[in-house]
């Protein structure tokens, strides 16, 4: 099967859970890196006139939006399957791929993890008004997916889904801040989640850090005045 390209900027949680997904399937891909900003380059336009990310091709065929990607992706190579068949079980994936975009990502990604995590390294102040603010709808959104995910090992039964590598890319980042943590305190099931797909080898290989570094555009370090625990 020919290679899978998906462009984007490492350490994206968006482009992150695509190149999981990916490296489940044991498939062939590449990561067609660009820095801040060049969502906007007139090049990714063509592949994305929205300027988000990611943007994906496989064997001239063009994709763009995650949800779509993801499902192309376990169609075309469908072991191991990542769909469940169990119509109720499909059900409630796709209830939590849309929850993880519509309400996980704009407060954990787009505000708390960028403000603690990403905007100290790069010399951005931090706005706590925007942590605060976030917070609440984050944490409906954490004590939601906790309900939905029960007392099984993954979010949607006893094998992982797409819904698992979709959110663990967003949700990994809260063990790494102190609001994070205050978010899943009350969720010891979800913790535990996290910390188990954190120790699959996919993880490691979509690492910020790592994936910046194979692109030569290493991540600067936390200043050291900054704490991000």
């Amino acid at each position: 099967m020919s290679k899978f390209i998906v462009h984007g900027i490492p350490g994206s949680p968006y482009v992150r859970s695509p190149l999981l997904v990916l490296k489940e399937k044991g498939l062939d891909w590449e990561l067609a890196a660009f820095g801040f900003g060049g969502q906007r380059a007139p090049e990714h336009l063509e592949r994305q006139p929205f300027a988000k990310m990611p943007a994906f091709e496989h064997d001239g065929f063009r994709l763009y939006e995650v949800q779509a990607i993801l499902r192309y992706i376990d169609r075309i190579a469908p072991e191991p399957a990542m769909t469940p068949a169990d119509p109720r079980q499909a059900a409630r994936m796709d209830q939590l791929l849309n929850i993880a975009d519509c309400y996980l990502a704009p407060r954990i990604t787009g505000a708390i993890a960028f403000q603690r995590l990403v905007a100290p390294r790069f010399g951005m102040p931090c706005d706590e008004a925007k942590i605060a603010g976030a917070m609440p709808d984050a944490g409906v959104a954490v004590g939601e997916v906790a309900r939905l995910m029960g007392e099984g090992p993954y979010l949607v039964g006893d094998q992982p889904t797409l819904a698992d590598f979709h959110l663990i890319a967003q949700l990994s980042f809260l063990p790494q801040c102190a609001e994070g943590r205050v978010l899943l305190a009350p969720y010891p099931q979800l913790a535990a989640w996290i910390a188990r797909m954190a120790e699959r080898p996919s993880m490691a290989r979509t690492e910020w850090e790592r994936l910046a570094g194979e692109a030569d555009m290493p991540v600067p370090p936390m200043p050291a005045e900054t704490v991000a625990a």
